[in-house]
C-alpha cells in the first residue's frame, strides 16, 4: 500500500506538474530562421454550422485582415447549414468569398475537406465563427512557416468571460499555452487550437481525417511527415466564453471523446522507439491528462486507507478532502465563483469529472463525429 500511494501520488501530479516542469528544464531547440522572401498564398477556411446570428461579423472581420488580396482567399466550409447561413455568404460572393457546402451533415473535418480540395492557398489557415483574428495575424503566423522543419503553427487562445472578469478557464487557457510554449521550444507541441491554427497544404492533404478533430490529427500527421507543429505567442485568437454555463461539461465530454478516437486512429504515434520525444510529449500531455481522474479517485481511496497512520499519509488524505469540499461548496453555491481561487479549483475537478465520463463513454463505443458549435 505504501508503494501503491506513492506511485499514485507521483500519477496524480505527473501530467499538470512534473511534466511541464520537465519541458521547462528540457534543453531548448536552436533555430535561427531567416525571414520569408516571398508570402505565400493563404486560404482562410471558416467552417460553419447554422451561423446565421454571427457569420456576418465574421466575414467583415475577415475582409479586415491585412494580406495582399492576390495571395488571399477566404472559403466558407458549411456544413450542411440551413438556417440561411448559405444564403448570408453568398451576399459576398462579389467580394470574393468562396462557399463550398456540404450537402450531407458529416461533420466539421468532412466540410473542411471539401475546402481543402477547393482551396489554392499553399498554406491553409483554419478559424471557427466565433474566433475574432486581428487584422495583422496571418502574416505574423505564415512568418512562422520559414522554418522548414514547420508543419503547423497554432494560435494562443485569448478568453474572453462573458462579464470580462477572470474565469477559471481563462487562468486554465494560460496555463495551457504557457506549456505549448515550452513544447514548442524542446520539440513539437501534441494538439493545436481548434479555433485558429494553420498547416502546409501537404499536411491538410497527407491523411485528413473526418472521424478525428482536425486540429490534433493535423499535429499527429506532422510528426509523420517529419515536421513539427508549433504554437506562437505572437499569434492570438479571441473566443468568448461559453453563454449557457450548462453545456460546458457537454463541450468538455465531446472534446476528450473525440481525442481518444484521433489517437485511437493513429495509435502509432504512441511508440517512442518510432517517434521518440513526441511519443514521450503524447504521453505525458494527452494520455496521462486522460487518466488523471482514475488516478485521482485511486488516491483518494488509497490515502483514505492510510489515513490512520499519520505523517504524510493523513495530509494528503486531508488536503484531497478539503479540495474536494471547495468544489462541491461552489457547486452548490454559484456566488463562490467570483473568489478565482475557488472558482479554478472547481473547474478542475469539473474538468477531470468530464474526462471520467468521456472515457467511460468512449469505452462504451460512443464517438463524436456531428458537430454542433458552442454558442458563446
Amino acid at each position: 500500500m505504501d508503494v501503491l500511494f506513492f506511485f499514485l501520488l507521483l500519477g496524480v501530479l505527473y501530467s499538470y506538474f512534473i511534466y511541464p516542469i520537465l519541458m521547462w528544464a528540457w534543453p531548448k531547440r536552436s533555430v535561427s530562421v531567416a525571414a520569408l522572401a516571398d508570402l505565400p498564398s493563404i486560404s482562410l477556411i471558416i467552417t460553419a454550422h447554422n451561423e446565421a446570428s454571427r457569420i456576418s461579423d465574421k466575414l467583415d472581420g475577415s475582409l479586415l485582415i491585412d494580406y495582399p488580396a492576390d495571395l488571399f482567399e477566404i472559403i466558407i466550409a458549411s456544413d450542411c447549414s440551413d438556417d440561411g447561413t448559405n444564403e448570408m455568404v453568398e451576399k459576398y460572393a462579389d467580394k470574393g468569398i468562396k462557399l463550398v457546402k456540404a450537402e450531407k451533415r458529416l461533420g466539421k473535418e468532412y466540410a473542411q475537406s471539401l475546402a481543402i480540395d477547393a482551396a489554392r492557398g499553399d498554406i491553409l489557415i483554419f478559424s471557427d465563427v466565433a474566433t475574432h483574428i486581428e487584422p495583422g495575424g496571418l502574416t505574423q503566423m505564415v512568418a512562422e512557416f520559414a522554418d522548414i522543419t514547420v508543419g503547423a503553427v497554432s494560435s494562443e487562445d485569448r478568453f474572453i468571460s462573458q462579464d470580462g472578469s477572470v474565469a477559471g478557464e481563462g487562468l486554465y487557457v494560460r496555463y495551457e499555452m504557457w506549456l505549448r510554449q515550452m513544447e514548442s521550444q524542446v520539440n513539437s507541441i501534441v494538439g493545436l487550437s481548434g479555433s485558429f491554427f494553420a498547416v502546409r497544404k501537404e499536411v491538410a492533404r497527407f491523411n485528413w481525417d473526418i472521424y478525428s478533430p482536425s486540429d490534433f490529427n493535423s499535429a499527429l500527421n506532422c510528426q509523420r511527415l517529419g515536421l513539427r507543429a508549433i504554437s506562437s505567442n505572437n499569434i492570438h485568437g479571441y473566443y468568448k466564453d461559453i453563454a449557457d454555463p450548462q453545456k460546458e461539461y457537454a463541450r468538455k465530454i465531446r472534446t476528450v471523446v473525440r481525442g481518444l478516437t484521433g489517437l485511437l486512429r493513429q495509435r502509432e504515434v504512441l511508440n517512442p522507439l518510432k517517434y521518440g520525444l513526441f511519443s514521450f510529449q503524447l504521453w505525458s500531455h494527452k494520455v496521462m491528462r486522460w487518466l488523471e481522474p482514475w488516478l485521482m479517485l485511486a488516491l483518494f481511496l488509497v490515502s483514505l486507507g492510510l489515513s490512520g497512520a499519520g505523517g504524510l499519509y493523513s495530509l494528503v488524505f486531508f488536503a484531497q478532502m478539503t479540495f474536494y469540499g471547495v468544489a462541491c461548496c461552489v457547486h452548490f453555491n454559484i456566488s463562490l465563483q467570483k473568489y478565482s481561487p475557488l472558482k479554478i479549483i472547481y473547474f478542475f475537478c469539473q474538468v477531470n469529472l468530464a474526462m471520467a465520463d468521456a472515457g467511460l463513454q468512449f469505452i462504451r463505443g460512443t464517438r463524436v463525429t456531428v458537430w454542433t458549435p458552442t454558442k458563446r
